[in-house]
């Protein structure tokens, strides 16, 4: 099967940030289409430069929405990390509103973007103790989020994290299960969920198959003991194959390479290297080869 009907079968994006970040917009896009990438996910993360992007005029999001035309590399996803210095359970009321203006600001961006998903951190709290209070404010601001995202049409689906707040996929069904609603799903990161069970495949999968129905896209991340970021593909534990087969069997298409660039190494490279290596286990499932 050529690689273009492979792109009709399942999206492989590419996490903005495995990119340089000193390219332009247009620059990162047609980087992800050299490389074969079909999609891009866009990163709103805790930095001011980012999380300006929220702000940005209509004029900004027309030339995006005019870039995404000439290069033909989509932004179907949102990477919403900002989450973790303001997030939505603080006891602080003054950093819990920002966040909560961020959860708006960034799904009015998705919906004028066209992006139908955004990622949102399964945390209460980042940098500050998680206690039942931060639990309850989460769960209630979510409650909101939800019903605002829904009325533009945009899907917030949990991140797997690091922290055993919400490291497996069963703890973030229970807040999908609890709210009810079509536009509060799953995206979970399998190279967390590796950690969350210590490499146990078995375990593995079983955590991914209890989200059945819920899961809308899927990070695929290298990991290693203890070990959550910047490990190359092939260098840590996760069982790819499997966790892809499993997805797959769900119906689900969407996929995201999830990695960050480092200034050390040859980011081309490495960007063509994940795609390789991914792609190839991608094909090799949709394929049945």
């Amino acid at each position: 099967m050529t690689n273009e009907k492979m792109r009709e079968t399942f999206s492989l994006g590419i996490y903005e940030k495995a990119i340089p970040p000193w390219l332009a917009l247009r620059e990162k896009l047609q980087a992800a289409a050299r490389y074969g990438y079909s999609a891009m996910e866009l990163s709103i993360d805790e930095s001011d430069e980012r999380l300006a992007r929220l702000e940005a005029p209509q004029t900004w999001r027309r030339e995006v929405l005019e870039i995404i035309r000439d290069t033909g590399i989509a932004l179907p996803t949102l990477c919403l990390s900002g989450h973790r210095k303001y997030p939505i359970g603080s006891a602080d009321p003054t950093v819990r509103s920002r966040g909560m203006e961020i959860m708006r600001k960034a799904i009015e961006l998705a919906s004028s973007l066209g992006v139908r998903i955004i990622q949102i951190a399964g945390y209460d709290v980042y940098y500050e103790p998680s206690t039942p209070a931060t639990r309850a404010l989460f769960a209630e601001n979510l409650a909101k989020s939800v019903e605002y995202a829904a009325r533009y049409g945009v899907c917030l689906a949990f991140e797997t994290m690091e922290t055993p707040f919400m490291n497996t996929v069963e703890k973030a069904l229970e807040f999908v299960k609890s709210i009810n609603s079509p536009y509060l799903q799953l995206y979970p990161d399998v190279g967390n969920v590796t950690n969350a069970f210590q490499g146990d495949v078995r375990r593995i999968v079983q955590d991914l198959r209890c989200g059945e129905g819920h899961t809308v896209a899927v990070h695929l991340k290298e990991t290693k003991p203890g070990v959550f970021r910047e490990v190359s593909y092939g260098q840590g534990r996760v069982d790819f194959d499997s966790c892809i087969a499993e997805m797959a069997k769900q119906g689900v298409r969407i996929f995201t390479s999830e990695f960050w660039f480092s200034p050390s190494s040859d980011w081309e490279a490495e960007i063509e290297n994940a795609h390789s290596f991914l792609f190839k286990k991608l094909e090799r499932i949709f394929t049945g080869d």
